[in-house]
């Protein structure tokens, strides 16, 4: 599945409206989607025109991590938060879209899988925890019992776990402290400094476009999917379609919807950003693929081992 080359010629400064309604472009997405493509399309000039500065970005970047997620089965709609497209600076290129996968997304795939008997993600509210025993990897908590007050309250941390069907348990907890040091650390497009300044009011409305990651806008979803991550990454079982999204989180997609890496998380196939240039997808597995693929091995065949070859 690869978008035509002929197509990412096109006037990179016609708006994604007129970009995708072209004969020849609008004749490719039907090819590769079918009779969905018209609520595909409708869903990308949905999620651009919500952002001013994706409307920045080429548009055959926007097609490909759109197509990526579409391949996933997942929505790039900005109220389904399955996956987002995040503009980027590259150098090279200038402002292109990057696939970042949501938290509600690696749930969609987790779930598909059919390993999981139970799998959660909370955001811990002020005054809710009273103790997390990493040993035991068992947490003692008091929610908040109105959803409402519950939402309001401030986050102090993050809790994920999964169980296995053959009983099989994992779970991590995070302070908010370790999430925001994680965050200014591994992503490009987010600053520790800037994100306090905006839960102090002191940058004005009319310039939080500028600052379109989800990390500002959706902390606490993006410490979720990065719990989810962390924690399926390191001791669960993966899925085909999740090891594909997994390598293409936080990526720009290429014409094949292949990934070349542009942002980065605490993972073995990436590395803590830095001001060199990013690192193409082949490079990328190439400089750490024994882990990788030692990993990915013994995930499958403990998966082949718990329900008979299916994983």
């Amino acid at each position: 599945m690869s978008v035509n080359n002929s197509l990412t010629k096109a006037n990179a400064k016609v708006g994604i409206t007129t970009y995708l309604t072209n004969d020849s472009v609008k004749q490719q997405i039907n090819s590769i989607i079918g009779q969905s493509s018209g609520k595909f399309i409708t869903s990308i000039i949905s999620a651009v025109n919500a952002n001013p500065a994706l409307q920045e970005c080429t548009n055959s970047s926007i097609l490909s991590a759109a197509l990526l997620g579409e391949s996933l089965k997942l929505s790039p709609s900005p109220q389904l938060q399955n996956f987002y497209l995040v503009p980027y600076k590259d150098k090279e290129k200038g402002m292109v879209a990057q696939f970042q996968l949501g938290y509600r997304g690696y749930v969609q795939l987790a779930t598909r899988s059919g390993v999981y008997r139970k799998l959660n993600v909370l955001p811990i509210k002020k005054g809710e925890l009273i103790k997390f025993d990493a040993l035991n990897e068992e947490i003692e908590v008091n929610l908040i019992a109105d959803e409402e007050e519950r939402e309001k309250a401030e986050t102090i941390g993050y809790y994920a776990m999964f169980e296995y069907l053959n009983g099989f348990r994992k779970a991590i907890y995070w302070s908010k402290t370790k999430m925001l040091a994680h965050a200014d650390r591994y992503s490009k497009a987010f600053s520790k400094d800037t994100y306090q300044k905006i839960q102090e009011g002191k940058i004005p409305a009319n310039e939080m476009w500028k600052y379109s990651s989800p990390w500002y806008s959706s902390f606490d979803d993006m410490g979720c999917k990065t719990m989810l991550r962390q924690l399926i990454s390191r001791w669960g079982l993966m899925s085909v379609e999740m090891e594909k999204a997994y390598t293409s989180d936080m990526a720009t997609i290429n014409e094949d919807l292949s990934p070349t890496y542009v942002d980065t998380e605490d993972t073995p196939l990436e590395a803590p950003k830095t001001d060199e240039k990013p690192v193409e997808a082949e490079k990328a597995v190439e400089s750490t693929p024994k882990k990788a693929k030692a990993d990915n091995g013994a995930n499958n065949a403990a998966a082949a081992a718990l329900f008979g070859g299916n994983a």
